[in-house]
């Protein structure tokens, strides 16, 4: 397959395709908002610097049925023809400072996708704090210690 630049692509994509979710605003005053479904888009958001499909690298922090999170991250150019092989999942399961080492060093510190940074750790805490509300393990409320009774 022939490589196509980034921008073409999402030149081509940007204003339809079949992972475009629109919410209702007839203009763009109005509050119109366009989010993207596909995998890979960081924020799912209809944006060039978030895209998945348009981009040739593409992080994602997802959450899986089991209530895990995966850092998924778009391979080499090998698999231009074959998109479904393009796409690469890790499991990151261990406690949150050692995943957010885990995630800094196979992103960022490798120069990959080094301006999603922010994005990617903050989706990770969200999915993190999700996943730990569904099994159930909350962090206890600390009670609150008053004065006490003044004695008269």
């Amino acid at each position: 397959m022939v490589f196509v630049p980034d921008q073409l692509v999402w030149e081509c994509i940007r204003k339809n395709n079949s992972f475009l979710r629109k919410t209702n605003g007839s203009s763009k005053r109005s509050g119109a908002v366009q989010f993207s479904v596909e995998k890979g888009n960081l924020k799912s958001l209809n944006m060039l610097k978030y895209s998945g499909v348009a981009n040739s690298k593409a992080i994602d922090v997802v959450c899986t049925p089991e209530n895990r999170a995966q850092l998924v991250t778009k391979t080499a150019s090998k698999c231009h023809d074959q998109p479904k092989k393009a796409m690469v999942a890790t499991n990151v399961n261990k406690d949150f400072r050692r995943t957010e080492k885990l995630l800094l060093k196979q992103t960022t510190d490798v120069y990959y996708r080094r301006d999603l940074k922010a994005a990617m750790l903050g989706k990770y805490t969200k999915v993190y704090q999700a996943n730990r509300r569904a099994k159930g393990i909350i962090k206890p409320v600390p009670c609150k210690k008053g004065r006490g009774t003044l004695a008269k």
